[in-house]
């Protein structure tokens, strides 16, 4: 035990270099059992077919830079935060704007539905996750009803409703990851295991999901409990900041993109990375990822301004969308999958199917 000091001929080298060679044969034991590469598997599989996606409506009216976005679950409704300091709820078909709220910060990265659609989250370099209630009354004054929930030491880079509206998951630059009562503000949970700055989370898919992931600058994608606290599983195979993280569908997997040009999927079950989407002519780094419904496409946001599609088995880009004229910085599919919207540093939101 530590406390008892090191025994006899144990120096901290020769203990170090025991625990990488157990790293090593645990690496070795992996390997084993990792015997064919996805896209192998995939072969048998029917190609996709041509599909034409473009933009169906443009959504305009933040004076800066489009940081984070997200769906109401009626699969209709968006809200957008921007470097301006707003904070938008938008219907995205008719596409008009049914609420708006200004920050006291600029850089408002992060923004959240309420499960009800009742509610919005959103935070920044305030530092603070803030939620506001929504109602329909003529001259509501948002402001006044704010309800300041979770605190961090630095910015908040994302936050998410757990499946209710009581409870909010909050990632951050300080590099925790939290998880907070949204009625009392009170701390329930914190996250510590990344060595730096917290850049995007995602919850479980399942009702009864408790875990979440997390990527971050230090490279790793962290798997939570949010019972517990503790890391579950842990993925570091990035080469740069990991920018976003997304849950496959069923919930078995998730996928990452990052600064190094590559979006890559996690196996949980075989707990190992299981494809690599990348190619040579892509050097620009994704900023956003998220999954078709049925979980065959991923879709992509990169900062060359370009949305790229991918096929999740067979780990081959099967379309490539242009509209937006800077760096794409969040993408959500819609809960029904018939859209997905894109936010920009162009300030402006693109809903495309």
């Amino acid at each position: 035990m530590a406390t008892e000091g090191l025994q006899e001929n144990e120096t901290l080298a020769s203990l170090k270099n025991e625990a990488e060679s157990l790293k090593g044969k645990l690496e070795e034991e992996r390997a084993k059992l990792h015997d064919v590469e996805l896209h192998q598997v995939a072969e048998r599989v029917e190609a996709l077919g041509q599909f034409v996606m473009k933009t169906r409506r443009t959504l305009k009216g933040h004076g800066n830079k489009v940081l984070c976005m997200d769906w109401c679950k009626d699969k209709r409704r968006v809200v957008s935060s921007s470097q301006d300091g707003k904070v938008i709820v938008w219907d995205a078909f008719t596409t008009n704007k049914e609420h708006a709220v200004t920050m006291p910060c600029t850089w408002v990265m992060a923004c959240a539905y309420a499960p009800s659609g009742c509610a919005i989250a959103c935070g920044g370099l305030d530092n603070k996750c803030s939620v506001y209630p929504l109602t329909f009354e003529k001259n509501e004054n948002m402001a006044a009803k704010k309800k300041s929930v979770a605190m961090h030491t630095n910015y908040l880079s994302a936050c998410s409703f757990t499946n209710s509206d009581m409870q909010i998951l909050t990632a951050s630059g300080d590099g925790t990851c939290a998880l907070w009562d949204v009625e009392s503000g009170q701390l329930l949970q914190s996250f510590h295991g990344h060595g730096a700055d917290v850049l995007c989370l995602d919850l479980a898919p399942s009702e009864t999901g408790n875990t979440f992931v997390s990527g971050g600058c230090d490279k790793k994608a962290m798997v939570w409990d949010m019972r517990t606290g503790q890391c579950i599983q842990s993925f570091e195979t990035h080469e740069s900041d990991i920018n976003s993280v997304r849950y496959y569908p069923s919930g078995d997997a998730f996928a990452s993109g990052s600064d190094d040009a590559t979006c890559r999927l996690y196996d949980l079950r075989a707990d190992r990375e299981v494809a690599i989407y990348s190619k040579e002519s892509i050097i620009f780094g994704a900023s956003s990822v998220d999954f078709s419904l049925s979980g065959r496409l991923l879709f992509a946001g990169y900062n060359d301004y370009t949305i790229n599609v991918w096929d999740v088995l067979k780990g081959s880009r099967v379309s490539i969308l242009f509209g937006h004229e800077n760096r794409v910085s969040t993408l959500r599919v819609s809960a029904d999958g018939t859209a997905f919207c894109s936010g920009s540093w162009d300030h402006t939101l693109r809903i495309w199917a």
